[in-house]
Protein backbone atom coordinates (compact mmCIF):
# COMPACT_ATOMS: atom_id res chain seq x y z
CA UNK A 1 0.00 0.00 0.00
CA UNK A 2 0.91 3.66 -0.83
CA UNK A 3 2.42 5.89 2.34
CA UNK A 4 -0.23 4.90 4.78
CA UNK A 5 -0.13 8.26 6.46
CA UNK A 6 -1.47 9.73 3.58
CA UNK A 7 -3.92 7.14 3.00
CA UNK A 8 -7.47 7.37 4.16
CA UNK A 9 -8.14 5.67 7.05
CA UNK A 10 -11.25 3.86 5.36
CA UNK A 11 -9.24 2.74 1.82
CA UNK A 12 -7.00 0.96 4.82
CA UNK A 13 -9.89 -0.67 6.85
CA UNK A 14 -11.19 -1.53 3.29
CA UNK A 15 -8.08 -3.41 2.12
CA UNK A 16 -7.92 -5.56 5.51
CA UNK A 17 -10.50 -5.46 8.38
CA UNK A 18 -8.11 -6.04 11.06
CA UNK A 19 -6.78 -3.04 11.04
CA UNK A 20 -10.02 -1.70 12.71
CA UNK A 21 -9.22 -2.77 15.55
CA UNK A 22 -5.99 -0.14 15.66
CA UNK A 23 -8.46 2.74 14.96
CA UNK A 24 -10.93 1.55 17.68
CA UNK A 25 -8.26 1.15 19.90
CA UNK A 26 -7.26 4.91 19.34
CA UNK A 27 -10.80 6.17 19.09
CA UNK A 28 -10.52 6.57 15.03
CA UNK A 29 -13.60 6.96 13.42
CA UNK A 30 -13.16 4.51 9.80
CA UNK A 31 -15.86 4.15 8.80
CA UNK A 32 -18.82 7.38 8.75
CA UNK A 33 -15.96 9.72 8.75
CA UNK A 34 -12.83 7.51 7.47
CA UNK A 35 -12.37 9.27 4.00
CA UNK A 36 -9.37 11.55 6.05
CA UNK A 37 -6.12 10.58 5.95
CA UNK A 38 -4.37 8.47 8.50
CA UNK A 39 -2.19 11.82 9.46
CA UNK A 40 -5.32 14.03 9.98
CA UNK A 41 -6.57 11.30 12.24
CA UNK A 42 -4.08 10.71 14.47
CA UNK A 43 -3.44 14.38 14.52
CA UNK A 44 -7.38 14.89 16.10
CA UNK A 45 -6.86 12.47 18.63
CA UNK A 46 -3.58 13.92 19.40
CA UNK A 47 -1.93 9.88 19.09
CA UNK A 48 1.65 9.44 17.18
CA UNK A 49 1.13 8.61 13.84
CA UNK A 50 4.03 6.78 13.54
CA UNK A 51 3.24 4.73 16.72
CA UNK A 52 -0.68 4.16 14.41
CA UNK A 53 1.48 2.82 11.37
CA UNK A 54 3.18 0.26 13.00
CA UNK A 55 0.76 -1.11 14.47
CA UNK A 56 -1.59 -0.83 11.22
CA UNK A 57 1.39 -2.60 9.31
CA UNK A 58 1.40 -5.16 11.90
CA UNK A 59 -2.45 -5.99 11.55
CA UNK A 60 -1.90 -5.74 7.67
CA UNK A 61 0.46 -8.76 7.50
CA UNK A 62 -2.10 -10.93 8.76
CA UNK A 63 -5.00 -11.96 6.44
CA UNK A 64 -8.72 -11.01 7.34
CA UNK A 65 -11.14 -14.37 7.83
CA UNK A 66 -13.09 -12.85 4.62
CA UNK A 67 -11.72 -10.65 1.90
CA UNK A 68 -14.99 -8.01 1.28
CA UNK A 69 -13.54 -6.37 -1.23
CA UNK A 70 -13.07 -9.87 -3.44
CA UNK A 71 -16.79 -10.46 -2.99
CA UNK A 72 -19.22 -9.60 -5.83
CA UNK A 73 -21.62 -7.06 -4.49
CA UNK A 74 -24.50 -9.98 -4.48
CA UNK A 75 -22.64 -11.80 -1.97
CA UNK A 76 -21.76 -8.72 0.25
CA UNK A 77 -25.55 -7.95 0.31
CA UNK A 78 -26.18 -10.93 1.60
CA UNK A 79 -23.48 -10.73 3.97
CA UNK A 80 -24.76 -7.27 5.59
CA UNK A 81 -28.00 -8.36 5.27
CA UNK A 82 -27.89 -11.87 7.19
CA UNK A 83 -25.15 -10.73 10.14
CA UNK A 84 -25.34 -7.40 10.31
CA UNK A 85 -28.63 -7.07 10.00
CA UNK A 86 -29.82 -10.04 11.47
CA UNK A 87 -27.72 -8.92 14.34
CA UNK A 88 -29.09 -5.18 14.77
CA UNK A 89 -32.79 -7.42 14.43
CA UNK A 90 -32.03 -9.50 17.22
CA UNK A 91 -30.48 -7.15 19.43
CA UNK A 92 -32.48 -4.03 19.48
CA UNK A 93 -35.29 -5.53 21.70
CA UNK A 94 -32.86 -7.05 24.24
CA UNK A 95 -30.77 -3.64 24.79
CA UNK A 96 -34.05 -1.94 25.16
CA UNK A 97 -35.53 -4.20 28.02
CA UNK A 98 -32.09 -4.01 29.79
CA UNK A 99 -31.79 0.05 29.23
CA UNK A 100 -35.74 0.03 30.73
CA UNK A 101 -34.62 -1.93 33.55
CA UNK A 102 -31.85 -0.15 34.06
CA UNK A 103 -33.80 3.34 34.30
CA UNK A 104 -36.04 2.28 36.34
CA UNK A 105 -34.14 0.32 38.65
CA UNK A 106 -30.65 2.97 39.10
CA UNK A 107 -32.27 5.84 37.32
CA UNK A 108 -32.47 8.41 39.95
CA UNK A 109 -28.71 7.57 41.26
CA UNK A 110 -27.26 7.97 37.79
CA UNK A 111 -29.72 10.08 35.32
CA UNK A 112 -27.55 9.62 32.64
CA UNK A 113 -29.23 6.22 32.31
CA UNK A 114 -32.89 7.73 31.28
CA UNK A 115 -30.82 9.94 28.58
CA UNK A 116 -29.08 6.13 27.38
CA UNK A 117 -32.31 5.07 27.46
CA UNK A 118 -34.19 7.39 25.50
CA UNK A 119 -30.78 7.89 22.79
CA UNK A 120 -30.83 3.97 21.93
CA UNK A 121 -34.84 4.26 21.55
CA UNK A 122 -34.54 6.78 18.91
CA UNK A 123 -31.54 4.68 17.16
CA UNK A 124 -33.79 1.06 17.00
CA UNK A 125 -36.48 3.00 14.80
CA UNK A 126 -33.92 4.65 13.12
CA UNK A 127 -32.27 1.64 12.53
CA UNK A 128 -34.98 -0.30 11.76
CA UNK A 129 -36.60 1.97 9.24
CA UNK A 130 -33.12 2.35 7.59
CA UNK A 131 -32.50 -1.31 7.12
CA UNK A 132 -35.97 -1.65 5.51
CA UNK A 133 -35.12 0.91 3.04
CA UNK A 134 -31.70 -1.08 2.15
CA UNK A 135 -33.47 -4.07 1.75
CA UNK A 136 -36.45 -3.50 -0.12
CA UNK A 137 -34.88 0.07 -2.41
CA UNK A 138 -31.56 0.32 -2.57
CA UNK A 139 -30.26 -3.39 -1.80
CA UNK A 140 -32.19 -4.88 -4.56
CA UNK A 141 -31.71 -2.34 -6.94
CA UNK A 142 -27.88 -3.26 -7.07
CA UNK A 143 -28.42 -6.74 -7.28
CA UNK A 144 -29.88 -5.80 -10.28
CA UNK A 145 -28.05 -3.62 -12.03
CA UNK A 146 -25.05 -6.74 -11.11
CA UNK A 147 -27.44 -8.81 -13.11
CA UNK A 148 -28.09 -6.28 -16.17
CA UNK A 149 -23.96 -6.18 -15.96
CA UNK A 150 -23.77 -9.97 -15.92
CA UNK A 151 -25.91 -10.35 -18.63
CA UNK A 152 -25.71 -7.82 -20.63
CA UNK A 153 -29.28 -6.10 -20.95
CA UNK A 154 -30.61 -2.70 -20.37
CA UNK A 155 -32.06 -1.65 -16.85
CA UNK A 156 -34.86 0.76 -16.59
CA UNK A 157 -34.31 3.88 -14.84
CA UNK A 158 -35.25 3.28 -10.65
CA UNK A 159 -37.53 5.65 -9.42
CA UNK A 160 -35.07 7.53 -7.28
CA UNK A 161 -33.31 8.67 -10.24
CA UNK A 162 -29.65 8.52 -9.77
CA UNK A 163 -27.98 6.31 -7.44
CA UNK A 164 -26.43 8.54 -5.38
CA UNK A 165 -29.69 9.51 -4.05
CA UNK A 166 -30.39 6.81 -1.49
CA UNK A 167 -26.77 6.36 -0.98
CA UNK A 168 -26.32 9.90 0.29
CA UNK A 169 -28.95 9.12 2.35
CA UNK A 170 -28.16 6.07 3.79
CA UNK A 171 -24.72 7.65 4.46
CA UNK A 172 -25.99 10.53 6.18
CA UNK A 173 -28.29 7.87 8.38
CA UNK A 174 -25.20 6.28 9.17
CA UNK A 175 -23.45 9.47 10.10
CA UNK A 176 -26.40 10.54 12.26
CA UNK A 177 -25.93 6.67 14.43
CA UNK A 178 -22.47 7.04 14.36
CA UNK A 179 -23.11 10.47 16.30
CA UNK A 180 -25.67 9.23 18.27
CA UNK A 181 -23.05 6.07 19.62
CA UNK A 182 -20.78 8.97 20.63
CA UNK A 183 -23.28 10.71 22.97
CA UNK A 184 -24.19 7.28 24.29
CA UNK A 185 -20.71 6.35 24.96
CA UNK A 186 -19.77 9.63 26.73
CA UNK A 187 -22.61 9.16 29.09
CA UNK A 188 -21.77 5.61 29.53
CA UNK A 189 -18.07 6.30 30.35
CA UNK A 190 -17.23 4.21 27.42
CA UNK A 191 -19.64 1.13 28.71
CA UNK A 192 -18.09 0.84 32.42
CA UNK A 193 -20.08 -0.02 34.65
CA UNK A 194 -20.15 1.88 38.31
CA UNK A 195 -19.26 0.20 41.08
CA UNK A 196 -22.89 0.05 42.62
CA UNK A 197 -23.94 -0.99 39.02
CA UNK A 198 -25.54 -4.47 39.19
CA UNK A 199 -25.29 -7.56 36.76
CA UNK A 200 -27.66 -6.07 34.59
CA UNK A 201 -26.09 -3.19 34.51
CA UNK A 202 -22.46 -5.03 33.20
CA UNK A 203 -24.60 -6.83 30.68
CA UNK A 204 -26.04 -4.12 29.45
CA UNK A 205 -22.98 -1.93 28.78
CA UNK A 206 -21.47 -4.76 27.15
CA UNK A 207 -23.81 -5.90 24.94
CA UNK A 208 -23.91 -1.56 24.36
CA UNK A 209 -20.30 -1.90 23.48
CA UNK A 210 -20.70 -5.18 21.13
CA UNK A 211 -23.54 -3.33 19.57
CA UNK A 212 -21.08 -0.02 18.28
CA UNK A 213 -18.68 -2.46 16.98
CA UNK A 214 -20.60 -4.31 15.14
CA UNK A 215 -22.25 -1.01 13.94
CA UNK A 216 -19.17 0.22 12.66
CA UNK A 217 -18.21 -2.67 10.46
CA UNK A 218 -21.56 -3.07 9.38
CA UNK A 219 -21.29 1.06 8.10
CA UNK A 220 -17.91 0.23 7.07
CA UNK A 221 -18.74 -2.27 4.45
CA UNK A 222 -21.41 -0.04 3.31
CA UNK A 223 -19.91 2.86 3.17
CA UNK A 224 -16.44 1.91 2.36
CA UNK A 225 -16.92 -1.11 -0.01
CA UNK A 226 -20.59 -1.61 -1.36
CA UNK A 227 -21.52 1.96 -1.87
CA UNK A 228 -18.27 2.71 -3.82
CA UNK A 229 -18.97 -0.07 -5.76
CA UNK A 230 -22.55 0.33 -6.61
CA UNK A 231 -21.95 4.06 -7.87
CA UNK A 232 -19.16 2.66 -10.37
CA UNK A 233 -21.89 -0.16 -11.84
CA UNK A 234 -24.59 2.61 -12.61
CA UNK A 235 -22.03 4.59 -13.64
CA UNK A 236 -20.88 2.04 -16.57
CA UNK A 237 -24.68 0.90 -17.21
CA UNK A 238 -25.65 4.37 -17.49
CA UNK A 239 -22.78 6.55 -18.67
CA UNK A 240 -19.58 3.98 -19.74
CA UNK A 241 -17.99 6.92 -21.16
CA UNK A 242 -17.17 8.11 -17.78
CA UNK A 243 -15.20 5.30 -16.57
CA UNK A 244 -12.60 6.16 -18.38
CA UNK A 245 -11.84 8.95 -16.55
CA UNK A 246 -12.79 7.59 -13.03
Amino acid sequence: MENLATTKVSKIVAQNYQTAKVFTAYGIDFCCNGAIPLADACREKKVDVQQVIDQVKDMLKTTDTVDFNALSLPSLIKHIVNVHHKYVADTLPVLEAHLTKLAVVHGQRHPELNKIKGLFHETAGALTAHMKKEEFILFPYINAMCSATENKYPLAEPHFGHINNPISMMEHEHSTEGDRFGEIAALSNNYTSPADGCQTYSVAFAVLDEFEKDLHKHIHLENNILFPKAKKIFRQLNHPQQILAT
